[in-house]
Order: C-alpha cells, then structure tokens, then sequence
C-alpha cells in the first residue's frame, strides 16, 4: 500500500509544482481519468497532454490528502483542492479520488468526485426548507 500511496502524492505533488515528474511511470497506458464535472482522459498520454496544457492557464495553489482506504486493487483517497485560473477565477472544494490499480501498481482508472464547500442547513429555521438561491456549481 505504501507504494501506491507514494504514486498519489507524486500526482499531486505534481500538480502542485505544476511540472511532470513521471505521469507515463504512475498511470498505466491505457488508464481512464474521469474529473468530478464531466471531461475524461483516455491514454498516459492524454493525461500528460491535459497536465500539461492546464499548467499553461492555472495554478494548483492545494491539494491535501486527508486519507487513503484500502481494498485489494482500489484506493479510495479523500482531499482538499484549492485552485487559480490565469483568468481570475477560483476554485475550492472537497473531493474524493477511486483508484483502481493495474498489476504493476500503476494507476489504470480514476474517478474523482467532488463536494462544494459552501454547505447549509436547509432546515435551520423550520421545517419548510429553505434553499440557497444560488448556480449549482459544476459537479
């Protein structure tokens, strides 16, 4: 397990330096990366080819591992993200990352999921809920 421990801090060490330090050793070739909002990656190569154009328009400012569990051939790890785009924009959120491990401990799926930091009690002042009048975010 610590091997594959040592593989997601990498890819997140990665991000957070904005620099490949061995995306084609960690990922399987044929690995399938899916993001919490929808795009997905097929291919080492494809994932190199996303890392890199990213790093072009944005900044990983975090990304935080809060945990790692366990079970035969899949990781589920738990983190916090924080980002920057060129552009101005931001992004923070909670988030949870399914790993399935090929036989040579190198990542050949990923799932992330996401969840928004600004959470509420809908039912702080009654029992009718009152919801946030708000854009649902991206995941």
């Amino acid at each position: 397990m610590a091997g594959r421990e040592q593989a997601v801090r990498r890819w997140f060490s990665m991000w957070l330096e904005g620099r490949d330090t061995g995306i084609l050793q960690i990922f399987a070739p044929d690995t399938l990366y899916i993001e919490s909002w929808g795009p997905e990656y097929r291919g080492a190569q494809q994932i190199k080819h996303w890392f890199e154009e990213w790093n072009t328009r944005g900044k990983v400012l975090a990304w935080d591992i809060r945990g790692f569990f366990h079970r035969e051939d899949r990781t589920v790890v738990e983190w916090y993200f924080e980002n920057k785009m060129h552009d101005g924009t931001a992004e923070i959120f909670d988030g949870l990352s399914l790993i399935d491990w090929d036989g040579d401990d190198r990542i050949c799926r990923l799932q992330e999921f996401g969840c928004n930091l600004h959470r509420y009690d809908p039912y702080a002042d009654g029992p009718a809920p009152k919801f946030r009048e708000a854009p649902n975010i991206w995941f």
